[in-house]
């Protein structure tokens, strides 16, 4: 299984949005993509409550039986356009993808 962690930082202002209000915006937007992309075995997303330099707005942790799995998901047409917002929206990203 392929675990596949992001972590978002969002510009203050953006889309007419805060910071805050985009990563809540993100949050359910991620969490409608279950039962819509098949691949997707597990989905968690969490919204920062700490203020710190150091924090992230926010991260998801997500499931995959595989790596072809991963890589569908990502192009799936309903993941596609939750991450061209978030493009638009975002500071900086990282990710982390790892065997479980």
């Amino acid at each position: 299984m392929i675990k596949h962690v992001v972590m978002w930082k969002f510009r203050p202002e953006a889309e007419g949005k805060t910071r805050k209000e985009n990563a809540l915006w993100m949050k359910e937007r991620l969490k409608s993509l279950v039962g819509v992309v098949p691949q997707i075995r597990a989905l968690e997303v969490g919204v920062n409550m700490k203020e710190s330099e150091m924090a992230y707005d926010a991260v998801l942790i997500s499931l995959f039986d595989s790596e072809e799995d991963l890589a569908a998901y990502k192009v799936h047409p309903a993941h596609a356009e939750i991450s061209n917002y978030c493009k638009n929206v975002r500071e900086s990203r990282t990710v982390v993808d790892y065997i479980v």
